[in-house]
């Protein structure tokens, strides 16, 4: 598998993102700037965490007009897999590859630390790896934040349609999976740390799992979305992994 790793001003998760996928998972990637106007042949493409342009006007509202993104979104479009973690999910709710919009956090303070979510959705490409839990508890995994506009927000309607279609694939929630005010780190309504497009190839999330996909860094948890990726690739992207 090839992973294209976007690279925009300000970004300081790329690197971090190619070790998991090279290091610690075994696969190839490409770090692809910017400035590209050919988005190189890859399996998966990857948004990564940072603070793109300076979050000037709006986080990711200038990197969505980078010129790489009328790749990235075609790719999308195409079918292809596209992960935006952290700034790479507030760039793609820029572009209108997902749905939504990020506010300041509630608090008005940058969150860094680990929070518990709950894994709401196991059949995406990008959880599927979580998929022996089927017909149980929701998993409940820890991963780490940090941002300070991570405030997700949509209408009512779009809530409303989100919920429905299954397209919530991560909420906060406390250790024993409960969604009350106190384990919600930024105000997200419904709890919301991570969403998927109508046709499941598109995720985005604030959490990042790239952080915690290591025993030596505390954690492993994040390692299973990468992990899903390549079982969701091995079955030549059926509907469903389990």
């Amino acid at each position: 598998m090839t992973f294209a790793i976007v690279v925009f001003p300000g970004s300081n998760c790329d690197r971090d993102c190619a070790h998991v996928v090279a290091d610690v998972c075994g696969q190839s990637f490409r770090f692809v700037r910017h400035t590209e106007s050919i988005l190189p042949t890859a399996d998966i493409v990857i948004l990564p965490g940072g603070f793109s342009y300076g979050d000037y006007l709006r986080a990711g509202a200038i990197a969505r007009r980078s010129p790489i993104m009328a790749e990235v979104a075609e790719f999308a479009r195409k079918g292809g897999l596209l992960l935006g973690i952290c700034n790479g999910f507030q760039i793609l709710t820029e572009a209108g590859l997902l749905p939504g919009a990020f506010l300041r956090n509630a608090s008005l303070r940058f969150e860094c630390r680990d929070v518990t979510l709950r894994v709401e959705n196991v059949s995406t490409p990008f959880t599927c790896a979580w998929s022996g839990n089927k017909g149980k508890l929701a998993p409940i995994v820890r991963m780490p934040i940090a941002h300070m506009d991570g405030n997700y927000y949509v209408d009512g309607g779009t809530l409303q349609t989100l919920e429905s279609e299954r397209r919530i694939v991560f909420r906060y929630c406390d250790a024993d999976g409960l969604t009350g005010r106190t384990a919600n780190p930024n105000g997200s309504i419904a709890n919301i740390a991570g969403v998927c497009n109508e046709a499941g190839n598109v995720l985005g999330l604030m959490p990042h799992p790239e952080r915690c996909a290591e025993a030596l860094l505390g954690g492993t948890d994040g390692r299973c979305i990468f992990e899903s990726i390549e079982q969701w690739k091995q079955r030549k992207g059926k509907n469903d992994c389990a």
